[in-house]
């Protein structure tokens, strides 16, 4: 994976959809636009989520991974 520089992480650990995409909508209305915003939760329907939510939203996912039992993703807000 290249390193990417993250502007702010959200640890949605245990919250269970749609908990974790409103709470990382609630953190990129926050950041300027090209800001990087970091999530990892534990719910596994968060992988379709995110990839809807990215292709809807404009917002460009850069990455998505899993590690063990978590989910991991990097968001850069579009303008």
């Amino acid at each position: 994976m290249v390193e990417i520089s993250v502007d702010q992480t959200l640890d949605a650990c245990g919250l269970n959809c749609p908990l974790p995409l409103l709470k990382a909508k609630q953190a990129l209305n926050k950041l300027s636009v090209g800001q990087v915003l970091s999530i990892i939760c534990t719910d596994p329907g968060s992988v379709r989520d995110f990839k809807v939510f990215a292709d809807q939203s404009g917002h460009h996912l850069l990455e998505s991974e899993q590690r063990n039992e978590k989910y991991h993703y990097w968001l850069r807000k579009s303008g």
